[in-house]
């Protein structure tokens, strides 16, 4: 199995070494191969804002630059981890404009059966909102999310502050590889059955052959399927779902 890691600092410090030593973890609980991308070697410029991703097709955005070079690199690996130092009380401005390059993976999500984690490297304070974060985004995009590690940096480190950060990387570490195995599609929870059920039937009540939205869910069957992928929801999530269509009709009818 393939793991990638996109790092959010130019540095080789905190956050770098934390990730390689997540990846060597990971490694050593076997059939691992592992990738580091530092974000800092590629080109990423800053999105415009044009919506051209969103309305016609990602293929038109008008820059040029390393973002599909970093979507194929993680289409092709099982587990993504993204890594970042608090900047301000946020990811990284690096890792940020990464996460804006491909916004419109958020309308049409593709990373299902796939694993994804964060770890978030801090002096202080502020780690454990920017977890949540990238959690949200990992699900956004479709992942299956093992929940994010924040890891104390403050210098100088000492030996008693180094063994504990080691040991919960190592801990994060078998979580993932954990659910790396497992492979898995799992049922959704309520609350992404109703993002997923609200927002396909407003788009195929709003939106037409025009928008690429629509023809990406069209292409997929997703405005007739139950979820995004094939899974057996129970008759109460089965009768939530025809209740979150109804809901997302009568919404759309009213603008």
């Amino acid at each position: 199995m393939k793991v990638t890691a996109f790092i959010g600092s130019a540095r080789k410090k905190h956050t770098y070494l934390a990730a390689e030593k997540f990846l060597q973890n990971l490694q050593s609980l076997g059939d691992i191969e592992y990738e580091i991308v530092v974000l800092s070697d590629y080109n990423l410029k800053i999105c415009k804002g044009c919506m051209l991703c969103l309305n016609k097709g990602e293929e038109l955005c008008p820059l040029r630059d390393g973002r599909d070079i970093l979507m194929e690199k993680m289409m092709h690996s099982d587990g993504v981890l993204f890594a970042t130092p608090n900047y301000s009380f946020q990811v990284s401005g690096l890792m940020k404009v990464f996460l804006d390059r491909f916004g419109f993976v958020f309308h049409r999500p593709q990373y299902f059966g796939k694993e994804f984690t964060s770890i978030v490297a801090q002096r202080i304070y502020g780690g454990k909102d920017i977890v949540k974060y990238l959690d949200f985004v990992g699900s956004g995009l479709g992942f299956n999310v093992v929940k994010g590690l924040v890891i104390k940096t403050r210098e100088p480190l000492t030996e008693k502050a180094r063994i504990k950060t080691d040991a919960a990387i190592e801990k994060q570490s078998r979580k993932f590889h954990a659910k790396l195995r497992k492979q898995e599609y799992p049922n959704p929870s309520l609350f992404k059955l109703m993002l997923y059920r609200m927002s396909r039937t407003s788009m195929k009540m709003m939106l037409d052959e025009n928008y690429r939205d629509y023809t990406y869910f069209t292409e997929k069957g997703w405005f007739h399927a139950d979820y995004y992928y094939p899974v057996k929801l129970n008759l109460f999530k089965k009768t939530l779902g025809r209740l979150f269509d109804f809901t997302a009709r009568k919404l759309a009818a009213q603008n």
